[in-house]
């Protein structure tokens, strides 16, 4: 019985990277022997146990066999004999299927160090073409490394998208990869590499057909690279990415359903598709315009959604050309209004007013509040 520690905590290691997971791979053990030793097994699929103090995950070597379409038809095939190198070779790209032993030596019979060292992601065997899983990590890691996939591989994925192995994928699982690689240092490379797999169009064709236009491509991924340059959450980097997808929402709304996408990011991009014009205007916006503007995007209740949708605008604009470095003042007018405006007291008004009257007599403080505030 011998204990490997494999993939990402090893590649991340020989990259200077912070170490996050461990995982390791355990070599001519059964699962009798893990139990015996206090392990808990987890896995239904195949066995998997954590440490009984560390609570790591270690994983039987094993093999895989395809069984049926998509990425959930496999049998998977663990065994005391498996060696290392067959439990590698089912692994995806090269950098991945590493191992040090418990001496610290480098095991890398895949080349996944000269990989890593000339910035390539290359699938590691045949069998890579078995999982369409596979396509979207490899995008993932490029946006992640800002490496380049081998030609190589590339072709195999797009032979993957032809065959229709991507039409498999379930979309909570296309979604949970895409929010994963919109997290990424550089994400819009994600986008590049799914398109040159021709996989883009497959999963998602409304993002296909938005990035399909040339400008509405470069300002959308501009404004996506502005995002991650600082370091913006989710929904403000989707958001950013999806504003010029459509003018009222309708391929945003069957994008996001299609692929059960969270609520607070279809919000806040639906927000932005409809506000960020008005919002990144040069000219001043008008005491009734900044009334209209916070009532319409419900910032009274949901200020905290507000601000988003505002360093969400304030991507695009700085991902316009010349406006980089530009001052952004609507970020902090439109702040100012907003405090101005809750500070008004809903609740004495309505008291006061008929009901009929209300909303006018409420929206009237507000605009006057917001008047005084910003001095206009």
């Amino acid at each position: 019985m011998k204990t490997y520690r494999v993939g990402g905590s090893v590649r991340d290691e020989l990259l200077g990277l912070p170490l996050k997971d461990h995982d390791y791979v355990v070599v001519g053990a059964t699962v009798d022997d893990m139990q015996r030793l206090g392990y808990k097994q987890v896995g239904r699929d195949f066995p998997v146990f954590l440490h009984p103090q560390t609570k790591a995950e270690y994983a039987l070597a094993r093999t895989e066999r395809k069984t049926g379409p998509g990425y959930q038809g496999f049998e998977v095939f663990a065994a005391p004999d498996v060696t290392l190198e067959q439990d590698l070779a089912r692994r995806d790209i090269t950098i991945n299927a590493m191992a040090r032993d418990d001496a610290g030596a480098l095991i890398d019979p895949y080349g996944g160090k000269a990989d890593l060292e000339a910035g390539t992601l290359r699938h590691v065997g045949p069998a890579f073409v078995e999982d369409p899983v596979r396509i979207l990590r490899v995008a993932r890691f490029a946006a992640r490394f800002g490496f380049t996939v081998a030609p190589e591989t590339m072709e195999l994925m797009r032979e993957m998208t032809s065959r229709g192995e991507v039409d498999a994928l379930v979309s909570e699982r296309v979604w949970q990869e895409l929010a994963r690689g919109l997290m990424e240092v550089h994400p819009s490379l994600m986008f590049e590499v799914l398109e040159q797999a021709q996989a883009l169009a497959r999963i998602a064709p409304e993002l296909a057909s938005m990035l399909a236009d040339t400008p509405r491509r470069a300002l959308s991924l501009a404004a996506l690279e502005y995002a991650a340059g600082r370091d913006c959450g989710l929904a403000i980097r989707f958001a950013a990415l999806a504003h010029r997808m459509d003018d009222k929402g309708s391929k945003l709304k069957s994008f996001c359903e299609r692929l059960r996408v969270p609520a607070e990011c279809r919000e806040l991009a639906q927000l932005v598709i409809l506000h960020w014009q008005t919002i990144n205007r040069e000219l001043p916006l008008a005491t009734e315009n900044m009334a209209s503007l916070l009532e319409r995007s419900d910032a009274y209740r949901r200020p905290e959604r507000f601000i988003d949708l505002l360093k969400a605008c304030a991507c695009i604009f700085h991902a316009t050309p010349g406006k980089e470095d530009a001052p952004y003042p609507q970020a902090v007018r439109l702040q100012q209004a907003l405090a101005a405006a809750r500070s008004v007291d809903a609740g004495a008004i309505a008291a006061k007013s008929e009901p009929a009257a209300i909303r006018e007599h409420i929206r009237e403080a507000r605009s006057a509040a917001i008047a005084a505030a910003l001095q206009l």
